[in-house]
Parts: C-alpha cells; structure tokens; sequence
C-alpha cells in the first residue's frame, strides 16, 4: 500500500501530469454536465462527429506550424453549428449528419497528414490522446475556456433544462430553444477540443456518454442525475490517469475501462433496486 500511495505523490512531482490532472479535471466536469443534456437529446455522438473535426484541425495546425488549440477551437465551433442548422433544417438528420461530418473530417485529417508529415507519433497522439501534449500556453487557455463553459452552463442552467427535456413545450412558453441549441453546442465544441489532447480524438467522447448513462441507471431527476455525472466523471478521469502512470497505459483508454466498469456497477445495482 505504501509503494502505491508513494507512486501516486511522485506522480505530483511532474509538471506535465499536474497540467493534465488540472485540464482533465475541468473537461471532466464540463463533458458530464453537457452529456446529460445531449444523451436525453439523443444527440450524444455530436462529441464523436465534432472529435473528428478536431482531428482534422489539429492536422492542419500541425501542417502549418500554429497553436493546435488556437486553429481547432473556431473550426469545430463552426462545426458544431452547421452541423445542429443542418440536423435542424435539412432532409440530413441526426446520426446521417453526425456520421456525415465525423468520416468526412477524419478523412481530410488523415489525408493532409499523410501528404504531409506521415503517420507519425503526433498523429497517434491526436487520435488516442497523450498526457504529455499540454503545454503551459495550453494550459492557460484550457483552463480560461474550460471555466467559461462551467460559468455558462451554471448561468443557462434553467433554459438548458428546459429545451432537453420537452424543447416543443420550450417555446410555446417563449423560450428561444434554437439560442439555447446552439449554447450547448457551442459548449460541446470547446469542450471536445479541450478533452482531444489528453483523451484523442477517438475516445473523446466517452465522456459526454459513459459518466451520464452511468447517472441514469440510478437516479432519475435532471439534478441528481448531472450531479451524479460529474462526481463519476471526475472520479474516473483521476483514477484513470493513476492506472495510466503505474502500469504505463495510455490515459485515454484507462480513464474509458474505469468507465465501463463504473457503468457495469451502476447497471447492476439498478437492475437490483428494481
């Protein structure tokens, strides 16, 4: 117990792992409160459609020798946009858009690095994520951003409520659904983008869906459910980032096995309350 407990304080001693506890820690809490939201949308593989977009920014970013963030930060706002507008008013609807963008941009990204740079170690890091890719300039703006989207989602709790659980009864109250849509869009694109260089653009998702399914299994008012999915997604990210530094495993994948086991546990003492 003592040679754990002292490898987890020595994991402190490293400044790109405390930089990436901190970022994980505020994408953690943001994913989980805007997964509520999408999965009772059923809207929850925006996060797998705009990663890829990510993806494809980040591609073009390094190809061009500019900041990551500074380049796929805008590009997958756009993305998400067009992509609620064209869900919303177009004969393209749902998962067809979703998976329309998601293939589509990972496509470009694939494409402009091979034409370019090749496959590389960066490429295997945007797609599976890399706990070493925060720098401090990274650092500074994921964190400004990352409290943004807590401060916005605190501020349009109530809207936001209202437009996921009856959106039709929203506006016949007054309430600008299409406004609010786009609020948490624009939260989930920041979001996805800040969460890509630790989690990759492959498994960035699993935290807007896992820590919110998880929550449903048990609790059943919006409340208790994204309080509940931001307390397991926080816990799943730490322990996740623990496992990935003992036993030398890629973070991303580590943080999504505690959360299949996480949402196996919840599945099974739901099943029981029942």
């Amino acid at each position: 117990m003592n040679g754990i407990t002292g490898t987890i304080i020595s994991m402190f001693s490293y400044n790109f792992i405390v930089r990436a506890l901190v970022v994980g820690f505020l994408v953690s809490l943001c994913a989980s409160l805007l997964g509520v939201s999408l999965v009772l949308k059923r809207y929850s593989m925006i996060g797998d459609g705009l990663s890829h977009v990510g993806f494809a920014a980040l591609a073009i970013a390094s190809v061009l020798n500019m900041s990551p963030l500074t380049v796929s930060v805008p590009i997958v706002v756009v993305s998400a946009f067009f992509l609620l507008r064209l869900s919303e008013h177009s004969k393209i609807r749902g998962d067809a858009g979703i998976a329309l963008f998601s293939t589509g941009a990972l496509a470009i990204g694939v494409m402009v690095i091979s034409l370019t740079t090749g496959m590389n170690t960066d490429v295997y890091n945007y797609l599976f994520g890399s706990i070493l890719a925060m720098s401090k300039a990274d650092l500074r703006l994921s964190i400004a951003l990352s409290v943004s989207v807590l401060l916005l989602f605190v501020v349009f709790y109530n809207k936001i409520f209202a437009v996921t659980f009856d959106e039709t009864f929203a506006r016949a109250t007054g309430v600008k659904a299409s406004l609010y849509n786009m609020i948490i869009a624009l939260l989930t694109a920041v979001t996805i983008v800040l969460g890509m260089r630790i989690m990759g653009a492959l498994l960035i998702s699993s935290l807007i869906i896992f820590p919110a399914l998880s929550s449903m299994r048990l609790f059943k008012s919006f409340r208790s459910v994204t309080i509940s999915s931001a307390l397991i997604s926080v816990f799943c990210f730490l322990t996740g980032v623990i496992i990935s530094y003992i036993f030398a495993t890629p973070t991303g994948a580590s943080v999504v096995v505690i959360n299949i086991l996480i949402f196996a546990v919840f599945s099974c003492v739901g099943i029981l309350q029942n």
